[in-house]
């Protein structure tokens, strides 16, 4: 459609400056971040589920302040701080834990945490673990977890005033001319000035899969297995670094969640077999046993969702056409960078005079 076509296909009424396609926590992060550039803003969110009902879900909600880049660890390094903040302005249910991380590559862990200690060998672990020859453990400071849908809910939910929210409603068709004109399965059409597509693991959807494609995302099955013990009110969470996954304590739930890198890539959100397997299990169980066997054998249920990947394994910031940007590809760290993710997309839609984060923008012919 060119401009005066879509000018002319919504009522006033249905105009917005801004629209978000997808009430995750990106999204919800995004939201908060316009307003807080451009407090006029006229805002709308529009989620094909409930808030944070998606990706957000399922998320181990963890933050510890590490990056394998340059740039995911100014990620972590600006998203650290906004999470301390954003924490006690809006009361969100973000838990501070101890943590310790344990490798056999002290250059690599230097390099990667931003917030470590000194070394402190077995006495790092918790009872009932054993270290494999040659490794070694340093305490990693301000770590968290948190409800992640709890969190989108509730960074929305101080904004309803201001944000007009869609649940239940997905994106049909997106045309692009002046402005961009999305058409939504409810039947209604919304003419937003700009767009940010924040779909998580749906980068697929038929509305925006062809735009997407040039980007060179993939999206991969992620499995957080449960271990059937009641954790200590005390009990850190650990990191294995070279095995990049990680067991965190929920006291609350009765249960540890063990997170490890399931390698298989190409599924689907909407995929009916993306299910917990035997497999998945077995590996989490081999991940484990080379550290606490006990646990290992606890090992009898879990989670499983997706995410999707940028081609640097890095969150992907990208200006689709003049102002549509997609953000997301997060890699399973979509909580945990969402405040950096957010800056630079409202960096990437000139709501600001300066970029908040300074670095270049893909932009796609």
């Amino acid at each position: 459609m060119d401009a005066v076509d879509l000018a002319d296909t919504v009522d006033l009424a249905d105009t917005v400056d801004l629209a978000i396609v997808g009430g995750g926590v990106i999204g919800a992060l995004v939201a908060h971040s316009a307003l807080a550039a451009d407090p006029g803003l006229s805002v709308a969110v529009l989620e094909r589920g409930m808030i944070g009902q998606g990706a957000s879900a399922r998320s181990a909600g963890v933050h510890f302040p590490r990056g394998a880049t340059a740039r995911v660890r100014a990620l972590t390094e600006y998203s650290h701080d906004a999470w301390q903040r954003l924490a006690g302005e809006l009361d969100l249910p973000i838990r501070a834990v101890d943590a310790t991380v344990a490798s056999a590559n002290p250059a690599a862990v230097a390099t990667a945490y931003l917030r470590l200690g000194t070394p402190t060998g077995s006495a790092g672990l918790p009872a009932g673990w054993s270290l494999p020859e040659g490794t070694d453990t340093w305490p990693v400071y301000g770590c968290q977890y948190a409800d992640v849908q709890g969190v989108a809910g509730r960074v929305l939910a101080g904004l309803r005033d201001r944000v007009q929210i869609l649940e239940g409603t997905e994106v049909a068709e997106l045309s692009s001319g002046d402005g961009h004109l999305l058409t939504l399965s409810q039947g209604r059409q919304v003419l937003a000035r700009r767009v940010v597509l924040a779909p998580g693991p749906w980068i697929g959807h038929r509305a925006w899969a062809g735009l997407l494609a040039p980007l060179g995302m993939r999206v991969k099955k992620i499995v957080a297995a449960h271990i059937a013990a009641q954790p200590g009110p005390q009990d850190p969470m650990t990191i294995l670094h070279d095995e990049d996954a990680f067991l965190l304590p929920l006291p609350e739930r009765g249960h540890f969640l063990f997170s490890y890198t399931c390698d298989r890539w190409d599924v689907s959100p909407d995929d009916a077999g993306l299910v917990l397997e035997p497999s998945d299990l077995g590996q989490a169980r081999a991940v484990l046993s080379r550290y606490a066997p006990d646990l290992a054998a606890r090992c009898t249920s879990g989670r499983v969702f997706c995410d999707a990947y940028g081609p640097r394994r890095e969150p992907v910031v990208a200006e689709l056409r003049p102002g549509l940007v997609f953000a997301g590809a997060a890699g399973g760290s979509g909580y945990r960078l969402a405040p950096a993710i957010a800056a630079e997309t409202v960096a990437a839609l000139d709501l600001t005079p300066t970029r908040v984060l300074s670095r270049p923008l893909q932009r796609q012919s």
